[in-house]
C-alpha cells in the first residue's frame, strides 16, 4: 500500500467525457459506454464494479446523454451511497441522486403524501421492538429481549416479501423457513403489531417502501411525475433486492427499460432477510435485448487467493452456481494460502494470534488484518488470545463478548450464586464447577441442546455456551476452583478487554465482512457444523453457506489463512472434521474433481455450468442426450429442482400424496437412526420425484436425480417396498 498523496485525496476532474474512460479495462469501458436500454453487469468480487458504474454515469453526464437530475442510483447502505456520490463528484457528475432504496422512497413519500393522502406523513416509529413487545403482550405471549429481536426480524421478512399476517404461516411452510416460534402465534403478533401502528398513526421502515408502492400503484399521475423526473436507473448489489424493492423499482421504471443492474449471485448471503438473486438471474429473461457484461478481472486479490476462491465455487450447485464467474487475478503472485489444523479451539486462537503478531512485525498494519468467523459467539477466544499476545483489536458488527447483554446477565447470576454458596438450592446436586455453571445459566436460557434455527436466540445460546465451555476449561486448568474463582477470572478477562478503542485487528463475522477487504485475512473455525452451520439443512441453505465461505476468501488481498480445530477444548476427543467446502482444495483432502473450466478471460461460457462432482458428470451426460425437457409441457429445463422432477415448477404434479407422506415418515426415522439431517437421506425434491414417478425396480429408482448408486444400495430396498405398498423389511446395507 502506498501513502495517500495530495493527488489521490483531491483528484483532478477529468477534462472531457472521453477522459472519464481513461484507465478502465475493456469490460469496464463496455459498461461505461452502454448508456441505452437494459444493461446487466455480472461483477465478481474485487473486479471494480463501483468504478465501472460510477464512470458509466459520469461518462453519460459529461457526454450529454444523461441529465444529472434525471439519474437515480440505488444501493443498499448509506456508506455505499455516500461513496458513490463522492466518486461522481470527483468525476464531474455532481447532482446525481445516489441513495438507498429506503432513502429514495422516504423522500418521495414525504413529498407526495399531502397530495396523495392529505395531511402530514405519519411519523416513523422510534423503536419498533417496543411496539412488537406490546403486540406480543396483547396476544398473551411473553418474549425476552432476544426473542423480541427474532420476532421483529420475522415481521420485517414478512413485509419485504409482501406477506400479510394471515398468509405468514403458509409462507413459512412454503419457504422452509425456521421460525423462532409457532408460525400461527407469530402471525397473530404480526397482525396485532400492524393494528397498533394504525391506532397510533405511525409507520415503520418497511412501511416506507410499502406505502410508496401503494401510492404509485393507485395514483398514476404521481407515478408519471416521478417517471418524468427520473429517466435512468442504476441498481448496485442487485442480487440482494427483496420482492418489495423489485416491485418499487418496476413502478419507478414503468414501461421503460433504461436500467443498469450490477450484482453477483455468488455473493448472495442475506436470503434470511428476504434478499433473493432471482431478479438478477432472470434479468435476461425479462429483458431479452439486454447488454450483459461480465467483470472477471480481479484487482483485489493475488492469483493464489483467486485460485482458492474459484475452487470453492467450482463445487457449488444450484441455480446461482450456474451463473458463477471465474475470476482472473490482475495482481502479481503472492504467498500461497496457509492451512492450519489445531488440536483444540484455544490452540487455534493462540496460533492465529502468533501469526498475526508475526505479520505486524513484518510490516503489515494491524488495521489491515482481519479474523473472520461464522457466529459472533466465536469472538471471545480470539479476543482473549489477541489480548494475551498484546495485539490491539476491534470488533465489527457485534458487541465485545463481555459487553453483550446475555453475558452481563450471566455474570450477575454467577456472582450471586457464588455469594450464596451452599445456600443456593439451584446448586443442589451440582458436584463440580461446570455443573454449577450449567445450573445457573439454565435460568438464563442455556440448554444442553442449541435452539433450532438461527437468529438472536441462537446467538444468545452460543454466548452462554461459550461461558459453559470456559468453565469446563477453567476447572481442568485449576482443579478445586469454585464459582467465586471463576467469577474473578471473568472479571479479569473483561477488564483486560475494556482498554480504549484503538486501530487494531478487525474481528468480525463473515456476514459483517461483506463489502470490506484487508491485506491479510484469517478464516477460523472452519469445521463441519460451523461452516456450514449446523442448522443449514436444505441444499439451498448449504449452498448459501458455501457462498459465505467464498465471500470470506475474497476479502483477502495478499495473505490468507484458513484454520480449524479437531476438538473444542484441550484433551477433548478429536472428532471434528474440516469443512466440506475445502475438499479437494486443502492439502491431504484429495484432488478436486470438477468439470468446470472458465472461458478465455475468465468469462463464463454460459448458463448451466457444472457444479461439483455429481453435477459435472450430470452435465456431461445431459450434453450427450440433448436438453432436459418438461414431461408435461415439453419446455427446456435449466433449474436443478425442476430437472430433478422432470417438469416445470408450475406444471401440474401427478404426485401420489399418500406415498409421499409414507416416504417422508420413513425418511424421518432413517435420519433419527443415522443422527443426520433428513436431507442427508433424500431431499424433499427427490422424495417428490419418487412419489411422482413411483419406480418399480432398481433401474427406475436410480434413474431419479438425487438417488445414485450409493443411496440405492443403502436405501433402495426400503424405498421400492414403500412404493409397492409394502412395509420396508430393513434399512439396507451400510454404505
Amino acid at each position: 500500500m502506498t501513502a495517500a498523496t495530495h493527488s489521490t485525496l483531491f483528484p483532478h476532474v477529468p477534462e472531457s467525457a472521453d477522459a472519464v474512460l481513461d484507465g478502465l479495462d475493456p469490460e469496464q469501458r463496455e459498461v461505461a459506454t452502454a448508456l441505452h436500454g437494459p444493461v446487466c453487469v455480472l461483477a465478481g468480487a474485487g473486479t471494480g464494479k463501483t468504478r465501472a458504474i460510477t464512470h458509466r454515469i459520469a461518462y453519460g453526464v459529461r457526454a450529454g446523454v444523461l441529465q444529472p437530475a434525471a439519474v437515480l442510483a440505488v444501493t443498499f447502505t448509506n456508506r455505499a451511497a455516500g461513496e458513490m456520490r463522492g466518486r461522481l463528484r470527483q468525476l464531474g457528475a455532481g447532482g446525481v441522486q445516489a441513495r438507498t432504496f429506503h432513502s429514495a422512497a422516504l423522500r418521495q413519500l414525504q413529498y407526495f403524501w399531502p397530495k396523495a393522502v392529505g395531511g402530514e406523513l405519519p411519523r416513523l416509529v422510534d423503536r419498533k421492538v417496543q411496539v412488537v413487545a406490546e403486540a406480543a403482550a396483547r396476544c398473551r405471549v411473553r418474549l425476552d429481549r432476544n426473542e423480541l429481536r427474532d420476532v421483529t426480524g420475522e415481521i420485517e421478512w414478512a413485509k419485504v416479501t409482501q406477506t400479510v399476517p394471515a398468509d405468514y404461516p403458509a409462507a413459512v411452510a412454503t419457504s422452509h423457513r425456521d421460525a423462532p416460534r409457532d408460525p400461527a402465534e407469530l402471525g397473530q403478533i404480526y397482525a396485532m403489531y400492524e393494528q397498533l401502528k394504525r391506532d397510533r398513526s405511525v409507520i415503520d421502515f418497511e412501511d416506507v417502501l410499502l406505502l410508496t408502492v401503494g401510492i404509485l400503484q393507485d395514483r398514476h399521475d404521481i407515478a408519471d411525475q416521478i417517471r418524468r423526473q427520473y429517466q435512468h436507473f442504476v441498481v448496485d448489489e442487485y442480487q440482494d433486492v427483496s420482492p418489495l424493492q423489485q416491485r418499487l423499482l418496476d413502478l419507478w421504471l414503468g414501461e421503460r427499460d433504461n436500467l443498469c443492474v450490477v450484482g453477483d449471485a455468488s455473493q448472495t448471503i442475506y436470503s434470511f432477510t428476504g434478499a433473493t438473486p432471482e431478479h438478477l438471474l432472470n434479468f435476461r429473461v425479462r429483458h431479452p435485448n439486454a447488454t450483459v457484461v461480465k467483470l472477471v478481472r480481479d484487482y483485489r486479490s493475488t492469483p493464489q487467493v483467486v485460485h482458492l476462491a474459484n475452487g470453492v465455487l467450482s463445487q457449488a450447485r444450484g441455480r446461482a452456481a450456474e451463473h458463477r464467474l471465474e475470476l482472473v487475478s490482475q495482481r502479481e503472485a503472492g504467498p500461497e494460502p496457509l492451512y492450519a489444523e489445531y488440536a483444540d479451539e484455544p490452540a487455534e486462537a493462540e496460533g492465529t494470534a502468533r501469526r498475526i503478531r508475526d505479520l505486524i512485525a513484518a510490516g503489515v498494519p494491524a488495521g489491515e488484518i482481519a479474523v473472520l468467523y461464522r457466529v459472533n459467539a466465536q469472538s471471545e477466544v480470539y479476543e482473549q488470545a489477541l489480548a494475551d499476545a498484546g495485539v490491539p483489536y476491534q470488533l465489527r458488527g457485534a458487541e465485545r463478548f463481555f459487553e453483550r447483554q446475555e453475558v452481563r446477565e450471566a455474570g450477575i447470576a454467577l456472582r450471586g450464586a457464588a455469594r450464596a454458596g451452599g445456600n443456593d438450592s439451584l446448586l443442589d446436586g451440582a458436584d463440580d464447577l461446570p455443573a454449577q455453571v450449567r445450573a445457573v445459566l439454565s435460568t438464563k436460557g442455556w440448554t444442553s441442546e442449541p435452539p433450532a434455527g438461527s437468529g438472536a436466540a441462537r446467538d444468545r445460546w452460543e454466548s452462554l455456551a461459550a461461558l459453559v465451555r470456559l468453565s469446563e476449561d477453567f476447572a481442568r486448568a485449576r482443579p478445586g476452583s469454585g464459582l467465586s474463582d471463576l467469577v474473578t477470572e471473568l472479571d479479569e478477562r473483561a477488564a483486560a478487554q475494556h482498554a480504549p478503542t484503538v486501530q487494531g485487528v478487525t474481528l468480525a463475522s463473515l456476514h459483517a465482512a461483506k463489502g470490506l477487504e484487508w491485506d491479510a485475512v484469517f478464516l477460523v473455525g472452519l469445521t463441519e457444523g460451523m461452516m456450514p452451520i449446523t442448522y443449514a439443512k436444505t441444499d439451498e441453505q448449504v449452498e448459501e453457506e458455501r457462498r459465505l465461505m467464498y465471500v470470506g476468501v475474497t476479502r483477502a488481498r495478499l495473505h490468507l489463512s484458513l484454520s480449524w480445530s479437531l476438538s473444542r477444548s484441550p484433551g477433548g476427543r478429536p472428532s471434528r472434521r474440516p469443512t466440506r467446502f475445502l475438499n479437494g482444495l486443502r492439502p491431504g483432502s484429495g484432488r478436486l474433481a470438477t468439470g468446470w473450466s472458465g472461458g478465455a478471460g475468465g468469462i463464463e461460457r454460459g448458463a448451466g455450468g457444472p457444479g461439483g462432482r455429481d453435477a459435472g458428470d450430470a452435465v456431461v451426460r445431459r450434453r450427450d442426450r440433448g436438453p432436459v425437457r418438461c414431461r408435461v409441457c415439453g419446455a427446456s429445463l435449466t433449474e436443478a429442482g425442476a430437472m430433478k422432477l422432470m417438469r416445470c415448477d408450475d406444471c401440474p404434479s401427478d404426485m401420489d400424496e399418500g406415498l409421499y407422506e409414507r416416504l417422508h415418515d420413513w425418511r424421518a426415522g432413517q435420519a433419527r437412526e443415522l443422527g443426520q439431517p433428513a436431507w442427508c437421506v433424500f431431499t424433499d425434491k427427490t422424495l417428490m420425484a419418487i412419489a411422482e414417478r413411483v419406480p418399480g425396480d432398481n433401474r427406475e429408482l436410480v434413474g431419479i436425480a438425487g438417488v445414485g448408486t450409493r443411496k440405492l444400495k443403502r436405501f433402495g430396498a426400503d424405498v421400492l417396498a414403500i412404493c409397492a405398498g409394502q412395509e420396508p423389511e430393513g434399512h439396507g446395507e451400510d454404505a
